[in-house]
């Protein structure tokens, strides 16, 4: 009877119908896996391996004075930097305006051409000449005024002799 029973067994386990139903509880259940992994990761994207990068402001802000007289420069600049002087930064704090001087080699450099530099220059010359020209002007006018004023207050102390005893007895400070 143990050996019907093993027989039985033995034909159950190699029976197309238990093939099948075993076949579809492993299809359903790996189908079941990858949509819940499918559902998984559009839950929890990937996160990128790279981090953003920072900017100016973002590192600026770890500095003393907000970076003002750093040199800070990109890291593929290769001997190039910018020494910040100005940091105008709007309401959120991570975004603004920078100002700073150009340096190569540690040396300070100009960005703009030397003729536009020399009219730039000349320009400033001819404006500060134009101003004492017309400092110098007013103050021949006002030495004008001066000396009519002077004569005015001589005629006035010759006209009456009394008003000059009160003027020189009054203490000037």
């Amino acid at each position: 009877m143990a050996s019907a029973i093993g027989s039985r067994v033995e034909s159950f386990r190699n029976s197309p119908l238990l093939r099948f139903s075993l076949n579809f509880l492993r299809a359903s259940s790996s189908a079941s896996s990858s949509t819940s992994s499918a559902v998984s990761s559009a839950q929890n994207p990937k996160k990128s391996k790279r981090r953003k990068k920072k900017n100016l402001f973002e590192v600026a802000q770890f500095l003393p004075n907000w970076g003002i007289g750093h040199h800070m420069a990109k890291s593929h600049w290769n001997e190039v930097s910018y020494e910040i002087t100005k940091l105008n930064l709007y309401k959120d704090g991570r975004h603004g305006k920078a100002w700073g001087i150009a340096h190569k080699n540690g040396r300070m450099f100009v960005l703009e051409t030397k003729a536009s530099l020399m009219n730039e220059q000349d320009k400033k010359f001819k404006d500060g000449e134009a101003s004492v020209t017309t400092l110098q002007s007013s103050k021949e006018y006002l030495e004008k005024q001066m000396a009519e004023v002077e004569s005015n207050l001589r005629e006035l102390l010759q006209q009456d002799p009394g008003l000059a005893r009160q003027i020189m007895s009054m203490n000037v400070v």
